[in-house]
């Protein structure tokens, strides 16, 4: 099969490290690589460096080409969006001496380029589109977003929402329901297993959270919450560099938080950690806080359970899916650290309750969760968008 995926943005790094977005870009590149096994998989992307090599083969069966529109430099979704003609117009030359069997489309741009580029060519188109309610808008912009993923939705021959909430509101949308699969992000099942080193500790219970700094990333609901967790201390792990979290306003108001509710002294900010050392953090947790206001791809909780440390998340977006509440994992309500305090206290004295969750979210992950699983579930879903298309 010859696969061609569309990711305007797909070689744009992020700031900061384990951002949904971020890690929907790791899945995407992950993916593909699974794919590239057995088929043919070409990813387009907008060229966004001057000395960007146009064409790069990334593993066996993958090619990345990136095509030059607008400048060749970082530019945000919005940003893009003046350009997807001008991507369209390449895509469609490009394919017509290459014509794919089935296109994947990401993002707002990444849509909008691979429907233009398609027309006429007969070939079924599979979006991914990011959650309405995960993409900061001026509240004038709201409607035309909403009419822009109506459309892209009603356009596609399959839409892939990440886990039941994003369908629901794609079926809200209008986008018929028989059109969308559910199908998550995925993890890296053999870099985060239950096996293997974990970080140095002291005696004190250990809380991680792992991510973005800003409120609502879950990070403040951490520190708020460990006010009602006596002796256990907190590590957060994201943000900028190390070097820079003298600087940064978010870990400043972080500091000012936990020195406004007598917790200071069990904070430690780790800055950016590097992608190798997250399994090693999450080992050596008694409990991950996975606490964000919306959880488009859950990530850090699936991975979390990879590892077998318990997770408490919070009942939002893809964690309803990913988290078996009591079974794999604990939910708690959006913002209310008292309550995730009160099931941080029951998890730190009950061991044997923190391992059943831990080995049941291991086992959890692996079976649904890896990137093979994910590959052969949309492998289905072309091969149904192909015969659809006739």
């Amino acid at each position: 099969m010859n696969i061609a995926i569309v990711a305007c943005d797909a070689t744009r790094s992020e700031n900061t490290e384990h951002s949904d977005l971020a890690a929907q870009r790791a899945h995407l590149i992950a993916v593909a690589r699974e794919l590239g096994r057995e088929h043919h998989v070409t990813i387009y992307s907008r060229l966004d460096s001057p000395d960007g090599r146009r064409k790069a083969r990334l593993a066996q069966g993958v090619t990345l080409e990136l095509l030059p529109a607008g400048p060749a430099e970082d530019l945000t979704e919005d940003g893009v969006l003046p350009y997807v003609s001008d991507l369209g117009a390449q895509l469609m030359r490009r394919w017509g001496s290459d014509r794919p069997d089935v296109i994947h489309a990401h993002s707002w741009s990444g849509a909008l380029a691979a429907i233009a580029g398609a027309e006429g060519l007969h070939v079924p188109v599979t979006q991914t589109l990011p959650r309405l309610a995960a993409v900061p808008r001026p509240r004038q912009a709201d409607s035309a977003r909403v009419r822009l993923a109506r459309a892209i939705g009603r356009r596609a021959n399959a839409v892939i929402a990440g886990c039941g909430d994003e369908e629901s509101e794609l079926i809200r949308l209008g986008v018929p329901r028989r059109t969308i699969s559910v199908i998550p992000c995925g993890v890296d099942v053999e870099k985060f297993r239950r096996q293997g080193p974990a970080a140095q500790r002291g005696k004190r219970p250990r809380l991680l959270h792992v991510g973005p700094l800003s409120p609502d990333r879950g990070a403040h609901a951490a520190v708020r919450a460990l006010e009602g967790i006596p002796e256990a201390e907190l590590v957060i792990a994201g943000g900028p560099p190390a070097a820079g979290l003298e600087s940064d306003p978010e870990a400043l108001r972080l500091r000012i938080l936990a020195k406004e509710i007598g917790v200071e002294n069990r904070v430690t900010m780790l800055g950016q950690v590097p992608a190798a050392t997250v399994p090693k953090l999450m080992r050596g947790a008694d409990v991950v806080l996975s606490l964000p206001s919306e959880a488009t791809a859950g990530v850090v909780a699936l991975e979390a359970m990879a590892c077998g440390v318990p997770v408490i998340a919070s009942a939002v977006g893809a964690h309803l899916d990913a988290v078996l509440d009591g079974v794999t994992g604990l939910l708690a309500q959006p913002d209310r650290p008292a309550q995730v305090a009160r099931l941080a206290r029951e998890l730190l004295a009950d061991p044997t309750k923190r391992s059943a969750l831990g080995f049941a979210g291991a086992d959890r992950v692996r079976s649904r969760y890896s990137y093979e699983r994910i590959s052969q579930e949309l492998l289905r879903v072309y091969e149904d968008a192909m015969l659809a298309a006739g």
